[in-house]
C-alpha cells in the first residue's frame, strides 16, 4: 500500500519562483504564506499555480515574513510537509483491486493538532486505510502533529482535499457506506454496520459535524453519554468508532 515518507523538520522554500518550482515539481507542502496586496505578473503566475494544488495559503503582512527569514522572500514562503500526500481517489480503487475492504476515516474541521494527532495515531493501530483531512480548516501536518500522533502520520497515508463533500460523494460513489459518529444521533454506535467498505466521519470536538456534511451520510452513531458532560474528546470517540468498527470487521 501507500507508504509515507519522512521530511526534513520545518523546512522553508522562499521566492516566488522558488515556491512556482516546488508546486509544478509536486514538492509536499505543508502551508504558504503570502505577503498581502500581491499584484505583478509573476505574482499572478503564483496564485496559478496555488490554484491547481490542494496547498493551504494564507495572507499575512510583510512583518511576518520578514521574521521567519532575512532573505529576499520577494512576498511568499512555503513550508515543506513532513509527510508525502496521497490521492484518495487512487487509494479506494486499488483496495478494491487487492480484494479489501476500504476503511477510511474523513476528518471534518478538526484543528486541534493534539487531537488530530491521537486520532491519526488510533487509525493507524485500528488499521485504517486513510485519513482524509480538507486542505483549509485542519490542523496542520507538521513536525508537531508528527510527533503527537508518535510517528503515525509518517505509516498512515494522509489524503488533502479541496472540496470534502465532492470526497465524500466520490467514496459513496465507489461503494463506501458513510457513518457520521455524532452525539446527535438516535442510534447507537454499537447498532450500526461497519463490516462493509465503510468511511467513518467525525467533526470539531465545539460544533461537530457540519450539517451539509451529515447530510451526506448513510448512517448516524452515537456513544452513549451517561454522567453530566455532553460530549466524548472528539479523539477519544474517534478511538471507541474505530475499534468497534475493527471488532466488527474482524469477526465477520
Amino acid at each position: 500500500m501507500y507508504k509515507t515518507q519522512r521530511r526534513p523538520e520545518r523546512e522553508m522554500i522562499f521566492g516566488i519562483h522558488a515556491v512556482i518550482e516546488a508546486i509544478r515539481s509536486n514538492t509536499a507542502i505543508e502551508k504558504i504564506l503570502l505577503r498581502r496586496d500581491m499584484s505583478n505578473q509573476l505574482q499572478r503566475e503564483l496564485f496559478a499555480a496555488i490554484s491547481s494544488a490542494n496547498i493551504p495559503v494564507s495572507k499575512v503582512p510583510p512583518e511576518k515574513l520578514n521574521q521567519l527569514t532575512s532573505k529576499n522572500h520577494q512576498g511568499a514562503i512555503a513550508f515543506i510537509s513532513p509527510v508525502e500526500f496521497q490521492d484518495i481517489e487512487n487509494i479506494v480503487p486499488l483496495l478494491f483491486e487487492q480484494g479489501q475492504m476500504p476503511y477510511i476515516i474523513v476528518l471534518d474541521s478538526i484543528t486541534d493538532v493534539r487531537n488530530f494527532g491521537a486520532i491519526v495515531r488510533t487509525a493507524a493501530c485500528a488499521g485504517v486505510d486513510a485519513v482524509v483531512v480538507p486542505t483549509t480548516g485542519s490542523a496542520a501536518i507538521n513536525a508537531d502533529a508528527v510527533k503527537t500522533s508518535a510517528g503515525a502520520l509518517l505509516t498512515v497515508p494522509m489524503c488533502r482535499v479541496q472540496n470534502l463533500k465532492n470526497t465524500l460523494r466520490f467514496l459513496s460513489d465507489s461503494g463506501l457506506k458513510l457513518v457520521a459518529v455524532t452525539e446527535k444521533a438516535d442510534t447507537d454506535y454499537t447498532s450500526v454496520s461497519y463490516t462493509e467498505p465503510v468511511a467513518l466521519i467525525l467533526g470539531a470536538e465545539d460544533e461537530g459535524i457540519s450539517p451539509e456534511i451529515l447530510k451526506l451520510c448513510d448512517s448516524q452513531a452515537a456513544i452513549p453519554l451517561l454522567g453530566t458532560i455532553e460530549s466524548l474528546n472528539v479523539s477519544v470517540a474517534a478511538g471507541v468508532a474505530m475499534y468497534e468498527a475493527l471488532r466488527q470487521r474482524k469477526s465477520s
